[in-house]
C-alpha cells in the first residue's frame, strides 16, 4: 500500500526510527511531507490559483478549500496527539489545534475554535453550508467576529495552515522533540499497518 508518493508501507516498516539521531528521520519526515502535499495542499493550491485573478465577489471555491483544510486540521491534530483516529474526539482535536498551534492561537480561543469547528468543519462537511451567520471570504483578516458568526478568510487560513505544517516538519526533525516524534510514529505506524 502506498502511503506517500513513491513510498509504500513496507518501506516505512524498515525505517530505523528508535535512534533519535538516525538519518531515517529525514526520510520519515519527507514521507509525511509528500503525503500531505499531494493529498491536501496541491489540490487546494490549484483551487486558490484558479481564482486569484477574479474579484473577491466572484470567487466560489471557498467551501471546497475550507473543507479540505478542515480535513487536514483533523489529520494533523491526530498526528500531533498520536491518535489513530478521531472518532468521538474530533471537536477536541480540532479546537486544540486552533488554540495551540502558533499560526492560529493568536486568533482563536476555545470559544471561537469550537464555533469554527461547528460552523465550518461540521457545517461544510455535514450540511454543505456554514452555520449561523458565519461566512467564507477570501480577503481581510484571518477571522472576524460579526454578530453571532465568524467570517473567515479562506486564503489566509490556508496560508497559515501551510506555514504551520512547515513548522511541524521542522519540529519533527528535532531529536529533542521526543513526545511529538512518538505521537507521529504512532499515527504513521497505524497508517502503514
Amino acid at each position: 500500500m502506498q502511503i506517500a508518493p513513491n513510498f509504500d508501507s513496507t518501506k516505512w516498516k524498515t525505517l530505523q526510527l528508535d535512534d533519535p539521531e538516525s538519518s531515517d528521520w529525514g526520510i520519515a519526515v519527507a514521507v509525511l511531507s509528500g503525503r500531505i502535499q499531494e493529498r491536501y495542499f496541491d489540490p487546494m493550491d490549484i483551487l486558490i490559483a484558479a481564482e486569484k485573478d477574479k474579484p473577491a465577489t466572484k470567487r466560489r471555491f471557498g467551501f471546497s478549500i475550507l473543507a479540505i483544510d478542515c480535513l487536514l486540521i483533523e489529520t494533523l491534530g491526530a498526528f500531533l496527539l498520536g491518535l489513530t483516529d478521531t472518532d468521538s474526539k474530533s471537536k477536541k482535536v480540532f479546537s486544540e489545534f486552533l488554540t495551540t498551534r502558533i499560526q492560529f492561537s493568536g486568533d482563536f480561543d476555545v470559544v471561537t475554535a469550537e464555533q469554527f469547528y461547528t460552523d465550518f468543519r461540521c457545517g461544510i462537511l455535514h450540511q454543505a453550508e456554514v452555520g449561523r451567520s458565519s461566512k467564507v471570504w477570501s480577503v481581510g483578516d484571518l477571522i472576524q467576529i460579526k454578530d453571532n458568526g465568524i467570517i473567515v478568510n479562506r486564503n489566509e487560513f490556508h496560508k497559515r495552515l501551510k506555514d504551520d505544517f512547515e513548522v511541524y516538519l521542522k519540529e519533527l526533525m528535532n531529536p529533542k522533540m521526543t513526545k511529538l516524534r512518538t505521537n507521529f510514529r504512532k499515527k504513521m505506524d497505524f497508517i502503514a499497518r
